[in-house]
This record gives C-alpha cells, structure tokens and sequence, in this order.
C-alpha cells in the first residue's frame, strides 16, 4: 500500500469510528418504522448536529488536510478526499433519506422540519466542500435528500390538514368540555411557529405564486377551519341541543383564546377572532334559547288569563289558584332538572362561565320576581305555599352559581 492509499484509510477509518461513537448507524426503513417515537426524535437530533459537525469541521478540515498533508505530492487531492470522506458521508445522508421516506405520519412534520432546516442551512458549505466530479456523488445526494425532506413535509401538512378534517374519534365529551382533538391540533398548530423560519422558506423554495407568509396563513386558516368543521360534526352527537351548544362554545372559545394568546394571532388577524368571537357568542345564545325557553314560558302571563296586576283582578277573570299551582309546580320541576343536569356541565373559562351565568339570571329572575309578585299571593293565601313557591329570587341566584361546575 502506497503512502497516499495508506493515509487516505486511515483518516477514513478515523471519521468512520466517530460517526459510530456519536450514535450514528445504519437504518432500514423497518427499523426506523418500528421505531418509537422519543427513540426516532432522539436519533434524528442526533443526526442534525453530527450533520453540522460533519460539514463545518470534519469534513472540511479533511479537504484541508488533504491539502496540506500531500502538498507537493502529484495525484488527484479531489479524488483522495472523496474517497475519504465518500463512506461517511454517504452513511449520514442515507439514514437522513430512510428516515424521509419511513415517517409521514403528521406527528413527525416537526422532524422533518428540523432535518430540512439543517439541510438548507448547510447548502452553500456542502456545495463548496463537494465540488469536483469525485464530490458529485456527494452533492447529488445532499440535494436530493433536501429536496425530499422539503416535499415530504408539505405533503405531511397536507396530510394533517386532511387528517383533522377527519379525525372520527368516538370520544364523546360528557360534560361538554374542551374535546381533545381540540387541545392537540391548537398545540399543533402552536410548535409550527417553533419552525416559522423553516416553513417560509419551505415556501419559498415552492412554487406556489404566493408569498411564504400568505401561505403559511392558508395552511393554519384551512387546519383550523377543518377542526371547526370537525367539532360541528362532533356536536352532532349529543342527544341534548343545549348540550351541543356548550360544547361547540367551549370549544371554540378555547380557539380564539389560544390563537389570540400566540403568534398566531398575527397571522390569522384581528378580523379571524372577531369572526369567530361571534360563532362562540351565537352558541352561547342558542343554549340559552334552547334551555331555557320551556321554564320562562311557565313565567309567562300569556296563558293565565290574567289583565290585571292585582289577585282580585286575576280572580275576576276566572284564574283559579290551581292553574298557577301548576305553573310553579311546573317551574319548579324543569328547574331542579336543569340543576341537577347542568351543574355537571362544565365551562371551563372562567370569565367565560361568569358571564354565562349572569345572561340567564338577568332573564330568569326578573321574571321569577315578576311572576311571584303578580301571583303569589294566591298561593300563600291557600295551603302549604312553600310547597309550591319553594325558591326565593335570592336562592335562585345561588343555585344558578352552581351551573357548570362539571
């Protein structure tokens, strides 16, 4: 063996046993498919900083050494160096290309992120380091994998767009709370501007004929207009109308709070949270409506016959103490039942909870008032009224301070 062949397998042998040392080893795609998902994350953060390493100070201290060692010797330095580093670099870019086409599961765009970030951010180094027909290899294969790694996370985006659409878990929200689909795809869409910089030249680097930024807004509008869609669908399955409501309330209130509390706010504007500050308003009126409409109308005056605002002249109409017996009776039994269901229902918001509560007493109580005002007096004037009037406004009150606890 010649003194050049020697030194040249020497340091390549070198560079070989480190990239073992620091963790690196060749994959199949079964092996990265049956991987889990810490085990993989952790493989590929490994590989981005041993690719940075590579290419800033092995790879190319190694082109210089080539330079200096056989300075004066005459051979081919470019063909010494590639065949150097040829085996290492080959083994890195490889696990990088299994791990491409191995995950397209939504769960792992953030890696694919990061891999493609690393990737662009070293293409003006690898370009240099590999230059020279023995390098092409190299540089075809180091182009190549940015490439797929940057059409495999736009496909994966399109996938979870899709996949949130989608998503047909059973799991049925029995107080009306915050569904979990909700909570993971706000996260989601939360870590996407972890990789903002990486996603605006991803875009860039597309052919889209639109800015980065205004496609970055696209794809958040169209996910979250996808979990709206969603949750819609979801709200369909509560027998309970009222119920329905709350949910799709609560949801959506947990959206616009998050997206007005992140970056995403920036993107989406001002005019996105009002929009649907509003959707969040409409459900929490149609609960109201939906709930509530049966038990005010045993509040009603229409019905009783009554002109008047005195007992005697509700008497001379014909309203008998029996008729507004029943309307108590019946006030009292759809309240007790709202209680005992809606106080297992739960707003989660605070503010949100508050502001709910008092929209149904400034609509229950006057006319609880009114109605005892207009008509108890024929109930207390027979027997056991307390039968009857069991509450007074002031206890309604606290009762209703115990709705949507869950």
């Amino acid at each position: 063996m010649d003194f050049v062949s020697f030194i040249r397998d020497a340091r390549g042998s070198a560079l070989k046993l480190s990239l073992r040392k620091l963790g690196i080893e060749k994959l199949s795609k079964d092996d990265i498919q049956r991987m889990q998902l810490v085990a993989l994350r952790v493989n590929i953060e490994t590989w981005t900083q041993i690719m940075q390493i590579m290419v800033k100070i092995l790879l190319a201290g190694e082109r210089k050494n080539c330079d200096q060692i056989f300075d004066g010797v005459i051979f081919n330095k470019d063909q010494c160096f590639a065949e150097l580093a040829g085996s290492s670099v080959m083994a890195l870019l490889s696990f990088g290309d299994t791990v491409t086409k191995s995950i397209r599961s939504h769960d792992n765009l953030f890696a694919l992120l990061q891999m493609y970030g690393v990737m662009h951010e070293l293409q003006s180094e690898v370009e240099v380091i590999f230059q020279g027909k023995f390098c092409s290899e190299m540089w075809e294969a180091a182009l190549n994998l940015t490439k797929s790694l940057a059409q495999a996370a736009q496909e994966t985006l399109v996938d979870l767009e899709k996949a949130v659409e989608k998503n047909s878990s059973k799991t049925i929200m029995q107080n009306g709370g915050v569904h979990p689909i909700t909570i993971e795809v706000i996260n989601y869409v939360k870590s996407l501007f972890d990789y903002q910089s990486t996603l605006e030249i991803l875009f860039q680097q597309s052919k889209t004929g639109s800015g980065a930024e205004s496609h970055l807004a696209g794809v958040i509008m169209k996910i979250m207009q996808n979990l709206q869609s969603n949750l819609n669908e979801k709200s369909k399955q509560y027998k309970d109308p009222a119920l329905s409501h709350i949910f799709l309330m609560n949801n959506l209130h947990c959206i616009v709070l998050s997206i007005r509390r992140s970056q995403a706010k920036d993107i989406l504007g001002d005019d996105w949270i009002q929009r649907h500050r509003k959707i969040v308003q409409q459900n929490a009126n149609q609960y109201k409506r939906v709930a509530w409409a049966s038990i005010l109308q045993t509040l009603s005056v229409q019905g009783t016959g009554g002109t008047g605002s005195s007992p005697s002249d509700v008497s001379s109409t014909g309203v008998s103490r029996s008729m507004i017996k029943e309307r108590f009776k019946s006030f009292n039994m759809q309240f007790e039942e709202l209680h005992a269901k809606q106080s297992q229902w739960t707003v989660p918001d605070q503010e949100l909870r508050d502001n709910l509560r008092l929209a149904i007493a400034e609509v229950l109580l006057p006319a609880y008032r009114s109605f005892i005002n207009r008509f108890g007096s024929l109930i207390q004037r027979g027997k056991n009224p307390h039968k009857y009037i069991k509450h007074s406004p002031e206890a309604l009150d606290q009762l209703l301070g115990q709705f949507f606890q869950g």
